[in-house]
């Protein structure tokens, strides 16, 4: 996905009732004020900083110290191959937000601004940064992991309905009020807890979600297969730490790359799982693996994806031109002397891997600040709400 993407992070190496280290503070100060001469010498800012976090524990960072740490925090992320428009990325400061319902009128414009409002399809990197965590005091958050998910619904036989990726949370959603229409595109409302509200959930109408129905270029059967997808991904369960603050709800997109959908989310035995049925529908033969029929069924779904996205004037990329970006990126970031940690696993492309560039080098692993992370009661809200954890905050 050609968005911030994120390094797992076990809950325990992080306190949100501890007071802001006063030396991850300065660093990434230094560092801002460094790169961003326009802001001025640092010393004056350090001295303030110095005297909150002595006063308070924690500090109140300025809207240029935010959207530059967010910007950097894309730069960092290791699993992301789209980091090439790091310095694009719209930095949204919903800092001033607190009720659940301005929280969700805020991510409802934040969609609009990431679909392209005056040009639909024309999508564009976005993050929406609410307010950080204070020591000792609970936080408002979002368990849904995106914005926009399908339902998953289990029926009796163990069957899926929907995306089998959701069907725990479908069943908390429903357990907690919502009623979905039992179909394979549901999308799921979003789930937001704040410390005065508890957990209140929120429908996106048909008008928030732009999504794409899927056709092939030759095949002329592939629209009855009645699959579809959405256009923005916007991840929601992320943490983005910056000098030392936390901010668990800092939502975030950019625009897919085809693979993700053609080759996971369709394509994987877990999740929808077309492939058996575009191979049918193509008449390969399935008596054996030496066919190759699951590449060749994997292609043409992925076909089917660009070729869509395309025809509906949605904004995507193939695998092969963001592998060359990536490139671009590296060189980018070693002419201004930096390194660029990277995660292989997560870099090559899920299909035609060794026909990229990015699948024959080597790269390097760092933890590298500013930074999201994903907390274990972040990734348990999202995947099996009803058995989460009690949160270090009390939530």
């Amino acid at each position: 996905m050609s968005v911030p993407g994120y390094r797992d992070n076990p809950a325990e190496q992080w306190d949100p009732d501890a007071p802001v280290d006063a030396i991850e503070a300065e660093e990434f100060l230094r560092l801002c004020y460094g790169e961003e001469k326009r802001l001025g010498p640092v010393e004056p800012r350090l001295a303030v900083v110095r005297a909150q976090i002595a006063a308070t524990g924690t500090y109140t960072q300025t809207h240029d110290e935010v959207a530059y740490g967010a910007k950097v925090a894309w730069r960092n992320a290791s699993k992301c191959i789209g980091r090439l428009y790091w310095r694009s990325l719209v930095v949204l400061d919903r800092r001033c937000a607190s009720s659940s319902e301005h929280i969700f009128a805020l991510l409802l414009r934040h969609l609009r601004q990431a679909t392209g409002a005056a040009n639909p399809g024309q999508l564009r990197p976005v993050i929406s940064i609410f307010p950080p965590v204070t020591p000792g005091r609970p936080y408002p958050r979002i368990w849904n992991e995106q914005l926009i998910r399908y339902a998953g619904y289990r029926r009796a036989d163990g069957s899926v309905v929907g995306d089998p990726r959701t069907v725990e949370f479908t069943e908390a959603m429903t357990a907690l009020g919502w009623t979905g229409r039992g179909t394979d595109h549901d999308v799921l409302p979003v789930a937001i807890e704040t410390p005065e509200e508890g957990v209140r959930l929120f429908e996106l109408s048909d008008g928030n979600v732009l999504e794409v129905p899927i056709t092939h270029p030759d095949l002329p059967w592939f629209g009855e297969l009645g699959l579809r997808w959405y256009a923005v991904p916007a991840i929601a369960n992320m943490r983005l730490t910056i000098g030392g603050l936390h901010y668990p709800l800092a939502p975030f997109n950019g625009w897919y790359m085809g693979t993700e959908i053609g080759a996971r989310s369709f394509g994987d035995p877990d999740r929808f799982d077309m492939l058996p049925e575009v191979a049918k529908r193509m008449g390969l033969d399935t008596s054996s693996e030496a066919t190759l029929w699951r590449d060749r069924a994997l292609i043409e779904l992925n076909r089917a994806v660009l070729h869509s996205y395309d025809l509906a004037g949605v904004k995507i990329s193939d695998h092969h031109t963001e592998s060359e970006r990536f490139l671009t990126h590296i060189r980018n970031e070693e002419r201004a002397g930096r390194t660029v940690p990277a995660d292989w696993s997560w870099i090559v492309p899920p299909i035609s891997g060794s026909a990229t560039r990015v699948f024959h080098r080597y790269y390097d692993e760092a933890d590298q600040r500013p930074a999201f992370y994903l907390d274990e009661d972040a990734h348990e809200r999202a995947v099996c709400p009803m058995r989460r954890k009690t949160s270090a905050s009390g939530q």
